[in-house]
C-alpha cells in the first residue's frame, strides 16, 4: 500500500511539473505574440463573423477561443465563465451575441464544430492557480467555473471535448469521475459521475442573467 500511495504522489508531481511547463509556455506567448490557435479563431472571425444593427440591438457572430468571443473587428467579446461551461463550448464555435440598449449581453451558440472526447487527468498549478487536463504527453486549459462546478480535486478523472482533429489549448470540460469520496462514517467509497451540466454541447442558453 506505501508503494501505491508513493507511486501516486510521483505521479501528481510528475503531472503538476508538466502543466508548470505548459503555463511557463502560455506566458511566453503572451508576451512574443499569439498562438497558432489564436490566429486561426481571428481568422475564421473576419472570414465568418458580421456584425448588424436593429431596432434598439446590435447583433455580432464570432467565434469562440476558449475563454472570450472574438468578432470579424478582431475585438474581443467576454463570453461568461457559466454560460460557457454549461453549453460545454470549445475552441472554434461560432455565437452569436445581441447587445440590448439597456447593454444586455446575449449569447446564443449557432455554429458548433464537431467534437471529439478525451480522458485524461486533472491537475493544478499552484503558481498560476490554473487547472490543465493532462491527457498523455499533452495538457489542455479548462475554465475555473467547470472545475468549481463539479467540485473537482487536482488527480480526478476529466471527460474532455476539444474540437475534433485539431490541435489546441482549450478544452471544455464534460464530466468529473472522482475518485472516492467519504461516507457518514468517514470511511471511503467509490464515487460515480458526476451529473453533466448540460444535455447536449450544442444547447442554447440565450439570457445569460439566467446562469447566475
Amino acid at each position: 500500500m506505501a508503494k501505491q500511495n508513493k507511486l501516486q504522489q510521483i505521479k501528481k508531481l510528475v503531472e503538476t511539473a508538466h502543466v508548470s511547463l505548459e503555463s511557463a509556455r502560455s506566458l511566453l506567448l503572451q508576451v512574443v505574440g499569439k498562438d497558432d490557435d489564436s490566429l486561426e479563431v481571428i481568422d475564421k472571425a473576419k472570414e465568418i463573423g458580421s456584425v448588424s444593427t436593429g431596432p434598439g440591438e446590435k447583433i455580432i457572430e464570432g467565434v469562440f477561443d476558449g475563454q472570450n468571443m472574438i468578432g470579424p473587428d478582431g475585438k474581443q467579446y467576454s463570453v461568461p465563465a457559466n454560460y460557457a461551461s454549461k453549453s460545454k463550448l470549445v475552441l472554434g464555435d461560432t455565437l452569436k451575441l445581441t447587445i440590448t440598449s439597456d447593454g444586455t449581453f446575449m449569447y446564443k451558440q449557432i455554429g458548433p464544430v464537431e467534437r471529439e472526447r478525451l480522458v485524461g487527468m486533472l491537475a493544478k498549478d499552484d503558481t498560476t492557480d490554473e487547472y490543465r487536463v493532462v491527457v498523455g504527453d499533452k495538457s489542455y486549459k479548462v475554465l475555473l467555473a467547470s472545475v468549481t462546478y463539479f467540485k473537482g480535486e487536482p488527480g480526478d478523472e476529466v471527460v474532455l471535448l476539444i474540437p475534433k482533429g485539431k490541435e489546441c489549448v482549450w478544452g471544455a470540460v464534460e464530466n468529473i469521475i472522482r475518485e472516492s469520496v467519504e461516507d457518514s462514517e468517514g470511511g471511503k467509497v467509490a464515487a460515480g459521475p458526476t451529473p453533466l451540466i448540460a444535455d447536449t454541447p450544442s444547447e442554447k442558453v440565450e439570457d445569460i442573467d439566467d446562469l447566475g
